[in-house]
């Protein structure tokens, strides 16, 4: 209501200066007036005055409203008022997280059911600096909580990276058991040589080895356990793929994945990803790849 007054008084303001200035100009007619009918004859400042209220009184005078138009005026100011704040008015910040994450479940690689189901999400109570940013919270029990949207993100990075290169030029290594079932398969689908349970020292540095050989690429599954490949690899400065749990370093990788690499369930969900994500960069058949349940089912 008040700043409906606010209107009225403008427009009443503006009324006001227009007859200021056609008093202003009814003033000047009148001394032309005068002075054309005799030059010589002097006018008064009182005739002067009264004919220029005159003059004034004639131009217009200030509209007044009735109360129905006044009532019609407000109804459609405050129309007006509320057309511009649903314009303007923005969603809370709660909402506008809660959007953000639905969006986030539907770009998923995988339902967020089957991350969960998993265990991916599962670190260490250890976590290292290069791990903490990624880590959501500690469980009671002190295990370090990955938070799953990063996992996506890492995992959606590593599909990229590791299809910028050809079969033949990547190696995988993992000396846990854990992972041996979704690295063969991995290995056969795509064609990537794999090293399980002992990786040949040396067959990256030493020339005189008669299996040695070059590559582009090694897949590391747990730098603690893998140290030697790893160490080999960044000796011939090649590139460098890790997967991390909360307690690894990511010192040397030019791409790291996070989750957790100590689960065959975990391992299984990675691996099943790269292979799908790598055969379809390629533009190969993806039908032999065996669903999700195969990959995570315990032997």
């Amino acid at each position: 209501m008040t700043k409906i007054v606010e209107k009225i008084e403008e427009g009443l303001k503006k009324v006001a200066e227009e007859i200021e200035e056609k008093v202003e100009e009814g003033i000047k007619e009148v001394i032309k007036e005068i002075k054309g009918k005799d030059s010589k004859k002097k006018v008064s400042k009182t005739s002067l005055a009264k004919t220029a209220e005159k003059k004034s009184l004639k131009t217009e005078e200030v509209p007044k409203l009735s109360k129905e138009e006044i009532e019609k005026k407000k109804k459609e100011l405050l129309e007006k008022v509320e057309k511009l704040k649903a314009k303007v008015e923005k969603p809370s910040t709660e909402d506008l997280k809660e959007q953000v994450k639905l969006k986030k479940r539907e770009e998923m690689l995988i339902p967020l059911e089957d991350y969960v189901k998993t265990g991916i999400y599962l670190g260490t109570k250890v976590v290292t600096p290069d791990m903490k940013p990624f880590v959501y919270r500690r469980r009671a029990d002190g295990l370090a909580i990955f938070n799953t949207d990063l996992i996506d993100e890492k995992l959606k990075e590593g599909i990229e990276f590791l299809s910028k290169f050809n079969s033949e030029n990547i190696i995988v290594v993992c000396k846990r058991e854990a992972g041996w079932k979704a690295i063969e398969k991995f290995s056969q689908l795509t064609g990537i040589r794999a090293f399980t349970k002992k990786y040949p020292a040396g067959i990256l540095t030493n020339t005189k080895l008669p299996n040695f050989f070059e590559n582009e690429l090694t897949i590391i599954t747990d730098s603690w356990l893998d140290k030697n490949a790893l160490s080999d690899t960044l000796k011939v400065n090649k590139k460098v793929m890790i997967i991390c749990g909360t307690n690894n370093f990511s010192k040397g990788a030019d791409c790291v994945v996070i989750g957790n690499n100590k689960s065959s369930k975990s391992l299984g969900v990675i691996f099943y990803l790269l292979t799908k994500g790598f055969l379809k960069a390629k533009g190969k058949d993806t039908s032999e790849v065996p669903d999700l349940d195969w990959w995570v089912k315990e032997e």
